[in-house]
């Protein structure tokens, strides 16, 4: 009896630990829906003006790009935190995890609000570190190392060409300011426009520059995922379109080059996607692939390029995290990545495999998404530039399509490989889920927001 009394009430402390860790996952979470809903509220009358800059403090200021960018980080972050329940229930070092998404967050909104070159440079390198810690830390594989290692050395080795040419521009202009840059007393050639542009290149991540991506995405937890995913990568976006202009006469001549290399990539790495039997990399891939026509977005030069490139971006941050979320679900319950032993979860849960289908949608930029208009004002713009780019972007747009449905269908359909012990899908996972469609399908209903 005596034995049982113990035994019972070691039980009850445990679940009042849990309780408790769980309390302050969600306090940090109400505390960051509210800080969100403060600054939206704040800043609502941001409109879309090309690089004009509305001053929050001395060196601080937001425009519409910096305005939509700080609210998916934040929205994001709030939904890494709703995922990654395991670190609270087996208590993996919970109050690092926080600090550790408080750090990153902290980076990610200076990164996107900083006017000085130099405090960019070093906020963009500064969010490289929460994100390593968090690939080592709550990693699931030994080779997890080896991802982060590959992670920093790539953003590390081409961000230096970049610091170099800073000390170059302000050497010519003595000053460092984003809005003063001025293009015509800068003499570059293609060569070092192309040593500016590198880091953001690696970290977007384009073609032939992407190795580090798909490993850091396999070895990272859930959040980790969900972040490099989401926020990340647009980073990348972020600074290409902040330095575009650096020197104008240059990216009018080698805009087309940068452009189709970028296509052609994006369309041999949806083939690769297309023989991909791990979930997580197939996912992974596929972001490279959209990136790849951000990339031409943006150096299509024209206005509703550069929208459409926003809007992917946008876009692509809530459908390759709520992708990212779901394989992770599927993970947890069958302790495998592989879309072979996934098979046949349309028995298990038809409610969630409707979400996983508006998801995969999403991922091939079919209606009613976000990524439908994008991609529509993206291939309105490359179409203007040459009627050539008509016969890539039908590959791309058809592969793409292809990747998005073989991911769907081998996971929903197919003889299940007898998960019997399969645990249902919890309401918190119902909600993580909804959050990432709701704003992904329902934005579309007000895209004037965006213009």
């Amino acid at each position: 009896m005596m034995k049982y009394i113990l035994t019972m009430m070691l039980m009850k402390l445990v679940i009042l630990g849990v309780r408790k860790k769980i309390m302050l996952n969600i306090l940090f979470q109400n505390m960051l829906i509210i800080l969100l809903a403060i600054f939206v509220i704040n800043f609502s009358y941001i409109k879309l003006n090309m690089m004009d800059f509305y001053a929050i403090s001395y060196n601080l200021g937001l425009d519409f790009f910096s305005f939509w960018m700080i609210n998916l980080s934040m929205w994001i972050i709030v939904l890494m935190m709703l995922a990654s329940l395991k670190i609270v229930k087996y208590s993996n070092f919970l109050f690092l995890f926080i600090l550790n998404l408080m750090l990153m967050l902290f980076f990610l909104v200076l990164s996107f609000s900083v006017l000085n070159l130099l405090m960019f440079y070093i906020m963009f390198e500064a969010s490289l570190i929460p994100t390593l810690f968090l690939i080592l830390g709550w990693g699931y594989q030994i080779e997890r190392i080896e991802a982060g290692m590959y992670m920093m050395l790539y953003t590390l080795f081409f961000s230096l060409p970049f610091l170099l040419m800073m000390f170059y521009m302000y050497n010519m202009m003595y000053s460092m300011d984003i809005e003063y840059i001025n293009m015509n007393k800068l003499n570059f050639d293609f060569f070092f426009y192309n040593f500016i542009m590198m880091i953001f290149f690696v970290k977007i991540p384009m073609f032939g520059l992407h190795v580090w991506l798909p490993k850091a995405h396999v070895e990272a937890p859930v959040s980790g995922s969900m972040i490099l995913a989401g926020v990340m990568l647009k980073l990348g976006g972020y600074g290409i379109y902040r330095l575009m202009f650096v020197a104008e006469n240059l990216m009018m001549m080698y805009s087309l080059v940068i452009l189709i290399y970028s296509l052609i990539g994006s369309i041999y790495l949806s083939l690769v996607c297309l023989r991909q039997v791990d979930m997580k990399s197939l996912v992974a891939y596929s972001s490279v692939v959209h990136m790849g026509l951000v990339i031409g977005g943006m150096f299509s030069l024209e206005i509703i390029g550069i929208q459409g490139a926003f809007l992917m971006m946008i876009s692509h941050g809530l459908c390759s995290s709520g992708l990212f979320c779901m394989v992770n679900m599927f993970y947890e319950r069958s302790l495998s990545r592989s879309l072979i032993i996934n098979k046949g979860m349309l028995s298990y849960c038809p409610p969630m495999m409707m979400m996983w289908f508006l998801l995969c949608m999403g991922n091939m930029s079919a209606p009613p998404s976000l990524n439908l208009i994008s991609e529509i004002f993206l291939l309105m713009s490359l179409v203007s530039l040459t009627k050539f780019l008509v016969v890539i972007l039908m590959m791309f747009l058809f592969f793409s399509s292809c990747y998005s449905l073989y991911l769907y269908s081998y996971i929903c359909y197919g003889k299940s490989l007898g998960l019997f012990s399969f645990s249902s899908f919890s309401v918190r996972e119902f909600v993580l889920v909804l959050m990432h469609l709701i704003p992904l399908n329902l934005m579309i209903l007000k895209i004037d927001i965006f213009y």
